[in-house]
């Protein structure tokens, strides 16, 4: 029974295949007959980007003027759900405010490398930790009355080919790692939409991956909102419409509802089921239909972003320097401080309708600020010119602050990095300056993991992420000691990038991108294999101390007592981990499965109680296709951190009696040493034989092939095309403005072509452009000619 069933029982053929397809960049399509509106979309990760004139999909036009929260990188940080819940709520009042019924966010892909250009968007290396943040922001959003859509569902880990590539991921790595946050934020946020990647999973677009959308999100979760497709992310509108998918955006004018008519027309669909999406997409839209005027406070809403980037900043080393004394002579050195960085690029990018600078918030203070250098050029990183000036400004301070990290070019959307280093002008600058400096603090800005080999030179170090528009308010509390930091990692800082599990894996270069380090990601790995590591998963220090005591552990969650030793109030984080020692399965040594965060005045005792739930002890069986619990002792530990761990108790779980997974074939996956794992052994744990990972240079070029693979194509105007669309590439990065849509379009289908036109050009003309792309000029010529007649001659009969 379909609960709209009286209006679609009035609807064409033609109104019900348009409300799958969007209007324009951001809306929906209304039918005016029917007196249905329209839904407005509008990216929001950490703040609303509604753009007020000609709409893209990666920042490179303003949108309205919103707050501009820290990432969700930084957010992370915070492990504050009350916290985050509250900015999603705020995120929900500026869409209501801004006529916006669905927000695209929060993403919560895993951070399986560090070198992702799009980590800053994403939460954390841990499922557990990345659902429950989402969760709560979903809630939050919620509240009043709008939609929030996850992102981007699944297995997306990579901007390189990110719409080409084939995500080569077991059964139980899938489930245990790249689920499990969806998995929570659906149950316990209950989001109204969810957003699909561009990438194939296992083989399909996970826009028409039924066993994604329908068999896990809708069967096993109880999923009752929308799938939206990612922007020029749906490949065939059909096998979208059966797999569970509701909505392809941007438009594509009439080209995908004259297929889905046609496909019902053909009988290849039931119009049972389109009837099904349409009624499902109905109910979100009258569910998120803005009702009435909400005036918002902008101002209230900057100082939550400014508490929200104080409880986010991870103090990460102070040998007794911070905090600072209104009393000591102060030199600040680099360009961040005078220039901030707060956001990433991409889709993603708040134009801010404040945005404060640590110079200006600083002045206005006690602090006996003596200089400022530049100290570096952030866009050129191998001059070393301003360095002098810096060391000058240096030997007369007491305390040197040097506001360091990564520019705007190594951050972004459609971009990996290549390494985890810092520029060289600023690793020399931070050697200088400690050299003559009394004491020396580095404040870091960046949005993902870097290499730090030169902390040895540093007194003090204070990573504020990107901390969004209050960000500067927020550090010179923090710095001054009228904030207490409390943030701790939501990912592992390793010495090096070769330290990292999947170097030899990512990313995935042609055809696929294998995932062979399976469920060892992140602190999982190290903690297996006993690497050192530079600063620890859910490591964060404090101006005060904390003493852990009297651990209990009971049938339904574990309790015990911290204690603030120190002088100071402050917040501490006490993680849960569980451990299995004695399993006949490959696990890690630990895994996170609750966090609580506790304000503690000096002197004071606090009880704290960590629930286990349903995600506690379980592990994925690929044999029954099911999660169970494997039966025997687990070790319960707590701390604060994953490398320091203060209390520890066993508990005894009924459930399965496990045989093994293969010890003897899996052995390296037993033993956690996954650095190296062979296309024998990753096909064993894949369960069949592995996809081709390679492109077959010798075969024509197909529609779902990326653009970059034109620099082999045997048309030589589509050659010198791509290398010119690759020159220009390369030159906006060097000049510090990287073009996103030059990377964009490097990394995208062909079939994008025609998803991302707005209707100006069809899969059937894109196909016949393939032709002249494969070198038959005119034959294509001809058949792009007739394409294109077709297709506006239909698009009129059926507008």
């Amino acid at each position: 029974m379909l609960e709209y069933e009286k209006i679609i029982s009035q609807m064409t053929l033609n109104e019900k295949a348009s409300l799958l397809s969007g209007e324009d960049f951001w809306h929906t399509r209304a039918i005016d007959r029917l007196k249905i509106p329209a839904m407005a979309l509008s990216d929001g990760p950490h703040g609303l980007r509604k753009q007020a004139s000609e709409g893209d999909h990666l920042g490179l036009v303003k949108g309205v003027p919103a707050t501009c929260f820290p990432t969700a990188a930084t957010m992370a940080n915070s492990w504050d759900l009350a916290l985050c819940e509250v900015v999603g709520q705020t995120l929900g009042k500026e869409a209501v405010y801004n006529n916006v019924n669905i927000i695209l966010g929060p993403a919560l892909n895993i951070k399986r490398s560090p070198l992702c250009g799009r980590n800053f968007e994403y939460y954390s290396e841990d499922p557990y930790l990345s659902g429950k943040l989402a969760a709560a922001y979903v809630k939050g959003i919620q509240k009043e009355g709008v939609g929030a859509c996850l992102k981007h569902f699944a297995g997306n880990s990579q901007e390189y080919l990110r719409m080409t590539t084939d995500s080569v991921i077991d059964d139980r790595t899938l489930h245990e790692i790249y689920l499990t946050g969806f998995e929570i934020a659906v149950k316990e946020g209950k989001p109204k939409a969810v957003m699909s990647s561009y990438n194939k999973l296992n083989g399909i677009y996970t826009h028409e991956n039924q066993f994604l959308l329908s068999d896990i999100l809708v069967d096993k979760w109880g999923f009752d909102g929308i799938v939206v497709s990612d922007w020029g992310g749906s490949n065939d509108a059909v096998n979208a419409v059966k797999a569970g998918a509701n909505l392809e955006m941007p438009s594509t004018g009439n080209d995908s509802i004259l297929q889905l008519m046609d496909a019902v027309t053909d009988g290849h669909l039931d119009e049972k089921i389109l009837d099904k999406r349409v009624d499902e997409f109905l109910r979100i839209l009258y569910d998120t239909e803005i009702k009435s005027n909400l005036e918002v406070d902008l101002q209230e809403h900057h100082r939550l972003a400014q508490h929200a980037a104080e409880q986010a900043m991870v103090l990460l080393k102070n040998e007794n320097i911070l905090p600072i004394s209104t009393s000591s002579k102060v030199a600040i050195i680099g360009d961040f401080a005078k220039i901030p960085r707060y956001q990433g690029a991409g889709s993603s990018l708040v134009n801010p309708y404040k945005l404060d600078g640590f110079m200006e918030v600083a002045g206005q203070t006690e602090l006996n600020i003596i200089g400022y250098a530049d100290g570096f050029n952030r866009i050129d990183g191998d001059d070393i010119s301003d360095i002098d000036e810096a060391v000058e400004l240096a030997k007369k301070a007491d305390i040197v602050l040097v506001f360091m990290g990564l520019n705007e070019v190594c951050e972004m959307e459609g971009h990996d990095r290549s390494h985890l280093k810092i520029s060289n002008n600023q690793i020399q600058l931070i050697q200088a300056v400690s050299q003559v400096a009394k004491k020396t603090v580095a404040i870091i800005s960046a949005g993902a993991v870097i290499e730090m080999k030169w902390e040895e030179n540093c007194d003090a170090i204070v990573h504020s992420y990107l901390s969004g528009q209050a960000g500067a308010k927020a550090l010179l509390n923090v710095l001054t000691g009228k904030v207490n930091p409390s943030g701790k990692l939501s990912e592992s800082y390793p010495y090096y990038y070769e330290d990292c599990p999947n170097v030899r894996y990512y990313p995935g270069k042609e055809k696929t991108c294998e995932y062979r380090e399976g469920i060892f990601v992140g602190y999982r790995y190290f903690d297996k294999v006993e690497k050192e590591v530079r600063y620890p998963f859910g490591y964060g220090l404090s101006y005060t101390t904390f003493e852990y005591s009297n651990l209990v552990v009971e049938d339904h969650g574990i309790q015990c007592r911290v204690t603030n030793t120190g002088e100071v109030a402050g917040s501490e984080i006490i993680q849960m981990y569980i451990n299995k020692n004695q399993t006949e399965v490959h696990r890690p040594v630990k895994e996170l499965k609750g966090f609580t965060k506790a304000y503690i005045e000096p002197g004071e005792t606090v009880d704290i109680v960590i629930p286990f739930d349903a995600y506690t002890f379980r592990y994925y069986d690929i044999n029954s296709n099911e999660y169970v619990i494997e039966k025997g002792s687990y070790q319960i530990l707590v701390g604060s951190s994953s490398r320091d761990i203060r209390l520890s108790g066993m508990i005894d779980m009924n459930g399965v009696q496990v045989n093994s997974d293969d010890s003897i074939n899996l052995k390296q996956y037993y033993e956690g040493e996954v650095t190296d794992i062979s296309s024998e052994t990753f096909s064993k744990l894949y369960g069949k034989p592995l996809p081709k990972s390679l492109w077959d240079r010798s075969q024509p070029l197909e529609m779902n092939d990326s653009m970059s693979q034109m620099v082999y194509a045997k048309s030589l105007l589509a050659r010198l095309a791509i290398k010119m669309l690759i020159r220009m590439r390369t030159r906006s990065v060097k000049k510090g403005k990287p073009d996103l849509n030059l990377f964009f379009l490097s990394n995208m289908s062909f079939r994008a072509i025609a998803k991302m036109s707005d209707g100006a050009f069809s899969m059937e003309m894109v196909e016949k452009m393939l032709i002249i792309i494969n070198g038959r000029f005119f034959r294509g010529l001809g058949g792009l000619i007739k394409a294109f007649f077709k297709y506006k001659k239909r698009g009129k009969v059926n507008a």
